[in-house]
């Protein structure tokens, strides 16, 4: 009897002492209380929902796949017996799925994982066109009605021509949101880990470069929303644009490479994000061009590259 509960007590002392378990409970936690901070409209919740995938990631990054796995599931549950379910679902789409099939392509390199930064927000965009289909105006209805709503509380005017350009990227707009979100999140995560001494160095954000086949998902988008009937392009735009979020991050990405070796790069870079800022539709354009011409001229650099012997 005093054997068993030996084995018992060490089987317990191994489960408590287990780093990846400890990290799963704790970031699972952490992410159900942010959730639940910014669905109860708490103050600072809009912060706190952006903040929520921040410990996902660092039990993932620092503990593995089964670790983040295991945090997801914890915070699901906690949601799920506090909140509600369509507050788990929200949890689940914008952050606890993501956050995880992230960490998990990241063990088959940074490609894959720059990759989903698109195909994320593109899913998330098909699955609420999907879901909202029987709705009065289907996906466009919800964001129409969301645009007005938004527009009366900040006093201005509805007008039908500001609204209808509202709706067309409102959609692109979270999924462009989420998207950064998730990204500033996992460098930071991986930066606190490094200043932890859990991991030895960070991933390396600005090396990473989209697979040579993902062009063509955009220019597909593209192709679509070119023949959308007028009016009704609101969710080929969205499906366009987010799709050119990782584009647009990998030519900063190749910005950032190729600036290194110049004197006046801080002034470069600086000019770039302040341009950025200032004039944000054409400059981000530009960007995401350099994007696609880097991920060509890489991909035909590889292909004329002699073996190696």
């Amino acid at each position: 009897m005093a054997d068993r509960q030996g084995q018992e007590t060490g089987q317990g002392g191994r489960i408590a002492s287990d780093p990846r378990l400890l990290a799963a409970l704790a970031a699972g936690l952490l992410a159900a209380v942010l959730s639940l901070w910014a669905f109860r409209g708490l103050p600072g919740g809009a912060f706190a929902l952006w903040l929520v995938s921040l410990p996902l990631f660092m039990a993932g990054i620092g503990f593995g796949g089964l670790a983040v796995m295991a945090a997801v599931g914890v915070a699901g549950l906690v949601l799920l017996l506090l909140g509600s379910g369509a507050g788990l679902g929200l949890f689940l789409a914008l952050f606890g799925v993501p956050a995880l099939l992230l960490v998990l392509a990241s063990t088959r390199g940074l490609a894959l994982s720059f990759a989903l930064l698109g195909l994320i927000p593109a899913a998330g965009v098909l699955l609420a066109a999907f879901l909202l289909g029987d709705a009065p105006g289907g996906l466009e209805g919800a964001m129409r009605e969301a645009a007005e709503i938004g527009l009366q509380r900040m006093g201005l005017p509805a007008h039908e021509g500001l609204v209808e350009e509202l709706v067309r990227v409102k959609a692109a707009a979270i999924g462009f949101w989420v998207a950064l979100a998730l990204l500033v999140n996992a460098a930071a995560a991986a930066a606190l880990l490094v200043r932890a001494g859990v991991i030895p160095a960070a991933p390396a954000w600005r090396e990473a470069r989209l697979p040579s086949w993902y062009p063509a998902l955009p220019a597909i988008a593209g192709g679509f929303w070119m023949a959308a009937p007028e009016g009704g392009d609101a969710i080929r735009l969205s499906l366009l644009l987010v799709l050119l979020v990782p584009v647009f991050l990998h030519g900063l990405a190749a910005l950032h490479r190729v600036s290194a070796a110049l004197k006046g790069r801080a002034f470069v870079l600086g000019g770039t994000y302040a341009a950025l800022l200032i004039l944000s539709v054409p400059v981000a354009l530009g960007v995401a061009g350099y994007g696609f011409y880097d991920i060509l001229n890489g991909t035909r650099a590889r292909r004329v590259a002699p073996p190696r012997s």
